[in-house]
């Protein structure tokens, strides 16, 4: 006589397929409490005028981001966030690219020199900001010493941004030239070894083996290093305050100083939910030729 198969209730089953949620369920509270709370509180904001000097609290709707299109300040750090996202962004990918690739040829002292390399990287952001504010000095910085001249190089308005831009790529390059690095090791040798065969040359080898192969990293790299750049606020913070004369001011910082030196709560908000979405909208374009890509 066979054995009688039991047949689970309803409600066991949806107890059964609600366990792993019930595990996560910790995790998600946390993470909603200090990440999504503070977004729909900013959000909310945004929405309103707030002012701690007079205790001023309206809602006015969209009058904030109404007020966007008028504000020349906020233009200005517009243009230099993009400024310093798309040139810093830009020379980081081609100079981390071409260190991964060197690093990823057989020499001697091949794990010495990787080592070297991320040094800047493990740098803390404060810490070589105040190093490179010093070298920048006018007066006895080693760039002026070096190169027999007398620049202001934080005091110019034609040279402060550009010196924030050397100071990230300085600093951020080996980041990108560690996943470009982790990249080139997942393409085949047999690759390389065929290309070598037809007669390609290195030049070939690398736009027709080694380029198409890392573009799904390389859109990777492309999304952690634009979000980055786009909210920079600590490199340049710390390097030029933001000046002279705005002129190294980006959206991060211009929201910080409307919040926490003049105390409009709402409109520093507004700002801040613009950059929120500013990003989001660079990130959906990259995903969206990520996966392009891959299809």
């Amino acid at each position: 006589m066979g054995r009688l198969v039991s047949i689970p209730s309803t409600w066991e089953l949806l107890v059964r397929d609600s366990r792993p949620a019930l595990f996560v369920l910790p995790a998600g509270l946390i993470i909603g409490a200090i990440t999504v709370y503070p977004i729909l509180y900013v959000l909310w904001l945004s929405l309103h005028e707030r002012l701690l000097i007079g205790n001023v609290s309206r809602f006015i709707g969209l009058e904030n981001f109404a007020r966007l299109w008028n504000d020349a300040r906020f233009w200005n750090a517009l243009g230099n966030t993009l400024y310093f996202t798309s040139v810093s962004v830009a020379l980081e990918v081609v100079l981390g690219l071409a260190i991964a690739m060197l690093l990823h040829r057989a020499f001697k002292g091949k794990g010495f020199m990787r080592a070297i390399v991320l040094i800047p990287w493990a740098i803390p952001t404060v810490v070589a900001a105040k190093m490179w504010e010093w070298m920048y000095n006018g007066d006895f910085g080693v760039f002026n010493y070096l190169l027999g001249a007398h620049i202001n190089w934080l005091g110019s308005a034609a040279w402060a941004l550009n010196a924030a831009i050397f100071l990230d790529v300085w600093k951020t390059t080996p980041f990108v030239a560690l996943l470009l690095m982790a990249g080139l090791h997942t393409i085949p040798k047999e690759l390389y070894q065929a290309a070598k065969v037809d007669g390609a040359s290195p030049w070939v080898t690398f736009l027709r083996v080694t380029l198409p192969l890392l573009r799904p990293l390389l859109l990777v790299v492309l999304i952690f290093r634009t979000i980055d750049a786009f909210r920079v606020f600590d490199t340049i913070y710390v390097l030029t305050g933001g000046g002279p004369g705005n002129t190294t001011e980006t959206l991060s910082i211009y929201a910080y100083k409307v919040l926490f030196q003049t105390l409009q709560f709402g409109y520093g908000s507004t700002l801040a939910v613009t950059v929120f979405f500013l990003v989001g909208l660079i990130t959906l374009v990259y995903v969206r030729a990520l996966r392009a890509g891959t299809t």
